[in-house]
């Protein structure tokens, strides 16, 4: 096997997740390939218990899928050490997060459409299994549209005759603090103005200087990008409580098509294709697409959830 074979398998009871999972794990293990497994702390568990004492490495998975653009340096990383000591096959099991389990989904469907892409130079086969009792159905339907593989716990392997290239197809789901008026709404406002406006609208928030430092940043780049690569007009807005804030912008044209803009760095543009990743780096989250409105920027800074 070359390249990044990138398989999805679903599950509805532990003893699914263990027949699935210890076996890939198994066979990569007697091939002496390096095995790595990123999952929550319940399936880690399970993994320990039939495992017992081996040589898979473990990583833990919140801190593993912090954030995708963190996971696909982390990976990357792992992947380049690994194949300079020599390895010419590798296994990595991760349990990606969803809303099922808290967290928001788009990035992360962002995430595994660009897996395909960011992984492909290396010998890696990437099993990413998903709990039927946990993942909601529309998560699920990105899932069979981003692997261009599934297995199943029989141990039956096949290509995915659902699989998509591009981008998924989840919607956007606007934040809830955005039930609520924006305290700063701007139109085609400049990069400075917009940081004036934020920095005095947050200016009395519980934020650390940290994060309003980071979304003034955020709400900069993010006006830049639609300034620079959207169509008029740019609608800028802020939301706040104490603990955290929301900055969405709004254009009229149709956003990025690369499932990789913002998860990785680029050189190919001048701003957007750094700016948009360090802003991915730094914000607790961040959701791109179009809506009836148009394409749609947001981010959020605070609140750690």
């Amino acid at each position: 096997m070359t390249g990044f074979f990138h398989e999805t398998a679903f599950y509805g009871a532990d003893d699914e997740f263990l027949a699935l999972v210890v076996p890939f794990l198994e066979d990569g293990l007697r091939a002496g390939q390096p095995t790595v497994v990123a999952c929550a702390e319940e399936n880690t568990a399970l993994l320990r218990g039939a495992l017992g004492d081996t040589s898979v490495m473990y990583l833990p998975g919140a801190d593993q899928y912090a954030r995708p653009s963190e996971a696909i340096s982390t990976y990357r990383d792992l992947f380049h050490d690994h194949t300079r000591g020599g390895a010419t096959q590798m296994r990595a099991v991760g349990d990606v997060p969803h809303p099922g389990v808290g967290v928001r989904w788009d990035w992360w469907a962002r995430y595994e459409a660009a897996a395909n892409q960011v992984y492909a130079e290396f010998p890696v086969w990437g099993l990413c299994p998903y709990d039927t009792r946990t993942t909601p159905a529309d998560v699920l339907a990105d899932v069979v549209r981003t692997h261009p593989n599934i297995a199943s716990p029989s141990g039956a392997r096949v290509v995915n005759p659902g699989f998509l290239e591009g981008l998924p197809h989840s919607a956007q789901v606007p934040d809830v603090l955005e039930q609520g008026c924006p305290l700063v709404e701007l139109v085609d406002p400049t990069a400075g103005g917009v940081r004036a406006a934020v920095s005095a609208a947050i200016g009395t928030t519980r934020l650390s200087e940290d994060d309003k430092h980071d979304v003034v940043y955020a709400a900069s780049e993010i006006v830049t990008n639609g300034l620079t690569y959207g169509v008029a007009p740019i609608r800028f807005r802020l939301w706040a409580d104490e603990g955290r804030v929301v900055v969405a912008v709004t254009d009229r044209g149709p956003g990025p098509s690369d499932p990789l803009a913002g998860l990785v760095p680029t050189t190919a543009t001048e701003s957007a294709g750094l700016g948009l990743w360090i802003l991915h780096r730094t914000c607790d989250y961040v959701s791109m697409g179009r809506d009836a409105e148009g394409f749609t920027v947001r981010a959020s800074v605070g609140g750690h959830t």
